[in-house]
């Protein structure tokens, strides 16, 4: 069973979703609990059975440890995994009192910090964890770093996409769909208000492609986080204001939470994530598969994820210049920005499959029943 803290539109809850939906049943009895009852992604799950909600009723709601026991218990789960913080500790504790086989952990990001309430529950239930699944080398080795565990307790298992979903589509259906231009340069960053992903680099860096580019948009997808999680909202306030600051804010579309993710990734000429820290993007593959070249900071393992110059750009990290001669130099050269999006596409089919993403995490799970 996978704990998480809940199934809103972020990316390791959007994993969760495709490990479920593509683990086979024949091998594993794989189900998903939340510990919220905010779970608009619950839709996208292929069986709603497989879900089960044990709602915190507070921040601090310890007996939902109890609670998650018994139903582990009840269900006879032999490995709990936790899924971000909250659902770490709850899933530690609870398949410890449940007497499960094994507990696993989680680590979906780097270089973050953490607050003292985490680290004191890290302490206290260090001895639960049999196994921390992360989804970066960068990953493993920061979790290594900040929280002490031993390195034969680390697995890495790298995101999926779903590839039949995020695929190439037709760019000038796509863009008359969204009112845009077939000749107009459109740039496209895919994530949620969250300070990490450095939008106000990409805005900055807007500023000088706009220079060579006058026509150019850029096309920002993605919404604040549910509960205004470390100042999500206030943030996104702070990203379109920078916007009318720096004068270019008729060039920029904010559009927000949406559904129609590949049709958006398909309007764009390439997409930018310029992240001062990550683990295994999802957007990146995403764009990947849409055949889409990615320009990318180069922190975790996004030089891995997205080797340089075979499907898009790599950059240093908030390296403004960098970002915006690497966006002006894809716009230059149609041809092969073309030629990056085949084979990024071809890449994201070889190396980041949902079925190998199923693949790996079953063998982490194997392991621990031997």
């Amino acid at each position: 069973m996978i704990v998480i803290s809940g199934l809103g539109f972020g990316g390791a809850e959007r994993q969760v979703v495709e490990l479920v939906n593509n683990s086979d049943p024949g091998k594993i009895d794989l189900r998903v609990c939340s510990l919220s009852a905010a779970v608009p992604l619950a839709a996208q799950l292929r069986d709603a059975s497989r879900l089960h909600i044990i709602a915190k009723r507070g921040r601090y709601d310890l007996t939902v440890v109890a609670r998650l026991a018994w139903y582990l218990r009840k269900q006879r789960i032999d490995i709990v995994h936790g899924w971000l913080f909250d659902a770490e500790i709850a899933a530690a504790l609870a398949g410890r009192l449940a007497r499960v086989r094994a507990v696993v952990g989680s680590e979906r990001n780097t270089e973050y910090v953490f607050s003292s309430v985490q680290r004191l529950a890290y302490r206290l239930t260090r001895s639960c964890f049999d196994r921390i699944v992360a989804n970066s080398e960068a990953g493993a080795a920061f979790n290594r770093r900040a929280l002490g565990f031993a390195a034969d307790k680390y697995r890495v298992v790298r995101n999926g996409v779903d590839t039949g979903r995020f695929r190439p589509m037709d760019q000038r259906a796509a863009r008359a769909a969204l009112g845009l231009q077939e000749s107009q340069p459109i740039i496209g960053m895919f994530a949620s208000f969250k300070q990490q992903k450095n939008h106000p680099l990409l805005l900055r860096a807007a500023q000088q492609v706009l220079l060579q580019y006058p026509g150019a948009q850029f096309m920002f997808v993605g919404g604040s986080i549910a509960g205004d999680w470390q100042g999500s909202g206030a943030y996104a306030q702070e990203v379109c204001s920078l916007a009318d600051t720096l004068g270019i804010a008729s060039a920029c579309r904010f559009m927000g939470t949406r559904e129609d993710l590949p049709e958006l990734y398909a309007a764009c000429d390439l997409t930018v994530l310029p992240s001062l820290h990550e683990g295994t993007p999802n957007t990146v593959l995403e764009s990947m598969a849409c055949a889409r070249p990615v320009v990318i900071t180069d922190v975790a393992d996004n030089a891995r994820v997205a080797p340089h110059g075979q499907v898009g750009c790599i950059v240093p990290a908030g390296d403004q210049q960098a970002l915006a001669a690497a966006i002006v130099a894809l716009l230059n050269e149609p041809l092969r920005r073309a030629q990056l999006g085949q084979r990024a596409r071809v890449w994201a089919e070889q190396e980041f499959s949902l079925p190998a993403l199923s693949s790996n995490m079953l063998a982490v799970y194997r392991e621990l029943l031997v």
